[in-house]
């Protein structure tokens, strides 16, 4: 019997059949075929209470973003089982959210975002900005923003990609956690290690921590944060001015200073790495950490490959519009990429 992996193979190479036949399910087609799993799948063993209204009236009820989510997930499970893997001996498959992965039996989380791009996700660490998850995701897009102004609620499948969890992270933050890494870790483990706490901690919403930020991408560059210490300046009363008009708090006066401070320290990459723990600690007070010994060793081996957006509160924001948004009218399954 193939394993999870082999599972997981499977379902990526026969990624776009697959979405075609969920589809063809979404139009209220060969819904019998699906019946049996569905009603395994539904509470109480019960077909879902949606179910009915698809089969005779080939839409779907006035369903919330969450709602939808589940329903996408029950008809990929039910194709999967009744035509991908039928055959193979493999015990039915459970839908298991609560445990942190959508699909248990194949190690797979599922995503359902609409044309806004973004779903909310459980907070466990802000390591997972640079480390993603565990386990792969598929991320399936639906047309669901435009579907529910336009009712009956008809859904779709837009657009597909299947990610492995290391993809499932920031793709700004990794693209400079790993233009830095070898460098910092050779050059000192205590600067690595703040430097990390930093990107996964940063809020690009705060004025102050938006210019650490860049400055942390070109501190190998002397000259170059230099110039972007002189721009911020410039940036800072422009925008005081724009708060002001709007009866807005302007940015404190200490936020620039604490930018002009790096200039007073050399080497200056030292001056850029302190003050962006320091932000950390001021701003994130006892929720920023350093990595822990796990957390750790995988920053060192990590592909730091992400491909989306992430920002955080009370859960994770996943911003999937890099994956799908650059693309052009091809509303067809993306899946060239080779299995990871």
């Amino acid at each position: 019997m193939p394993d999870e992996a082999e599972l997981r193979r499977i379902l990526h190479d026969n990624l776009k059949a697959t979405i075609r036949r969920v589809n063809s399910a979404l139009r209220g087609k060969g819904l019998a075929k699906l019946t049996p799993a569905l009603t395994r799948l539904g509470r109480g063993g019960q077909l879902p209470h949606w179910f009915q209204r698809l089969r005779a009236e080939q839409s779907l009820p006035n369903l919330d973003g969450k709602t939808i989510g589940s329903v996408v997930e029950m008809l990929l499970v039910a194709v999967i089982e009744t035509s991908l893997f039928d055959g193979l001996g493999i015990p039915p498959l459970r839908i298991n959210p609560a445990r942190g992965v959508d699909l248990p039996d194949l190690g797979l989380g599922v995503k359902s975002p609409s044309e806004n791009f973004c779903t909310s996700e459980p907070f466990f660490s802000a390591y997972e900005r640079l480390l993603g998850t565990e386990h792969d995701v598929l991320v399936l897009l639906t047309d669901y923003q435009q579907a529910k102004s336009q009712p009956p609620l008809k859904l779709q499948i837009i657009q597909s990609r299947y990610l492995k969890g290391s993809q499932v992270a920031d793709v700004g933050l990794c693209r400079i956690a790993r233009k830095h890494r070898e460098w910092l870790v050779r050059a000192n483990e205590a600067w690595a290690r703040k430097v990390f706490k930093f990107l996964a901690y940063v809020n690009q919403s705060d004025w102050q921590a938006k210019r650490l930020l860049k400055m942390v991408d070109e501190m190998q560059d002397e000259k170059e944060v230099c110039r972007l210490i002189d721009g911020a300046g410039q940036d800072f009363e422009r925008q005081n001015a724009a708060r002001l008009r709007r009866d807005r708090m302007p940015i404190p006066t200490s936020d620039l200073d604490t930018l002009h401070a790096v200039l007073d320290v050399r080497p200056i990459h030292l001056g850029v790495i302190d003050a962006a723990d320091n932000w950390v600690v001021q701003v994130q007070k006892d929720l920023g950490r350093v990595p822990n010994d796990n957390e750790w060793q995988r920053l060192l081996t990590s592909p730091l490959d992400g491909l989306i957006g992430m920002s955080f509160a009370l859960q994770w924001r996943y911003n999937f519009g890099r994956l799908f948004g650059s693309i052009d009218g091809d509303r067809d399954s993306d899946t060239s990429e080779p299995f990871p």
